[in-house]
């Protein structure tokens, strides 16, 4: 059994992320024109490889290629577990994932720290202030079984305490609730939170000694 299958996604979308994390890293450092060539041409074999299997064009899976510079990392997605002193925990509903629930977070945010973006997330996301209390997991997204995206990603789940505020939508969200253990909706936006992960959030927050999940 390949990788590619262990981990719940086709080989073809693993080996055209990582064909455009090459050309990526490559036309990065590369200073030969000949080579450029060549890192593009994989860049352009990595889009046409994902646009056959799915029913976006091939030159707009490149144009999304093209807008990445750098060498290739895995992407920071940060979620906050924040819970209340009844030990509910504070989710959202997404406004571009058809009105289902989430934990609030969204991509790091440079210059800030992870643990800083969660923070600054759930108040933009849900009008409350939280305070961090430790991280809970490190997750590599494609191996919790989250649905096949383009690039890599690394979630991180911090617990988080209610330290104020008062719950307002934004352009991102259109609900704000508190759910108890037994009481998480069944719509969830499974692209950013799986109900394992709910779960063991909670598990967090009853066992606050718990060491970090990773992997």
């Amino acid at each position: 059994m390949s990788g590619a299958e262990r981990d719940g996604e086709p080989d073809w979308l693993v080996w055209g992320r990582e064909i455009q994390a090459i050309a990526q890293t490559g036309l990065t450092f590369t200073r030969d024109p000949y080579d450029r060539e060549r890192y593009e041409m994989l860049r352009a074999l990595a889009a046409r490889m994902m646009a056959a299997n799915t029913a976006t064009p091939a030159r707009r899976i490149e144009a999304l290629f093209a807008g990445q510079d750098g060498y290739a990392t895995p992407k920071i997605d940060v979620r906050a577990a924040v819970f209340d002193p009844d030990g509910r925990l504070l989710m959202v509903r997404e406004t571009l994932d058809g009105g289902r629930w989430t934990l609030p977070g969204g991509w790091a945010d440079v210059n800030m720290t992870p643990a800083d973006s969660a923070v600054k997330e759930v108040r933009e996301e849900s009008g409350y202030i939280a305070t961090v209390r430790k991280l809970a997991a490190l997750w590599d997204r494609t191996r919790q079984g989250h649905p096949a995206t383009v690039f890599s990603c690394a979630k991180l789940f911090y617990l988080c305490d209610l330290a104020g505020g008062a719950p307002a939508t934004s352009l991102e969200t259109s609900g704000i609730g508190w759910f108890g253990a037994d009481e998480i909706p069944d719509d969830l936006s499974l692209g950013r939170v799986l109900p394992d992960q709910i779960r063991r959030m909670f598990e967090h927050h009853r066992t606050p000694t718990l060491p970090t999940d990773f992997e």
